[in-house]
């Protein structure tokens, strides 16, 4: 999944502080920004870890046009970071689905032509995750 994340720049004085805007209080800074992307992504990746122990849903990434006409960032850099979150789903078991075969294709194209998208089944597991998460916000 692609989690935007909003970049603001540092100076000799200060780290480049970085922000998830999509995880509640997730925040990371490296004194580069290559370190700040670094650091980042080591920062979703446990607060991932945490909200998996106490049983949390993970939050749908948004895009960075979600985020980006809101004052808060005004001047900041934004950037996505790649998270593969199957560590964070728990184990893995293999099914049989039954699809058609122009829905298949489909959906074999959609993976080829987006990087977040590894695989049929990631694909399968985000939109899955989406619809859910979208359920429970109705609800």
């Amino acid at each position: 999944m692609l989690f935007p994340i909003a970049i603001e720049r540092g100076d000799n004085d200060h780290a480049y502080g970085v922000t998830v805007p999509d995880l509640l209080g997730c925040h990371s800074a490296g004194d580069s920004f290559e370190e700040a992307m670094i650091n980042a992504k080591e920062a979703i990746e446990g607060w991932l870890e945490v909200a998996v122990e106490y049983g949390d849903p993970i939050p749908e990434a948004t895009s960075i046009e979600h985020h980006m006409d809101n004052p808060d960032f005004e001047g900041w850099v934004w950037a996505v970071v790649d998270i593969d979150l199957t560590p964070y789903l728990g184990k893995s078991h293999k099914i049989n689905v039954t699809l058609p075969d122009l829905l298949l294709k489909q959906i074999d194209d959609f993976v080829a032509g987006h990087p977040g998208d590894k695989t049929r089944s990631g694909f399968l597991a985000r939109v899955a995750m989406a619809e859910l998460t979208r359920a429970r916000k109705g609800a």
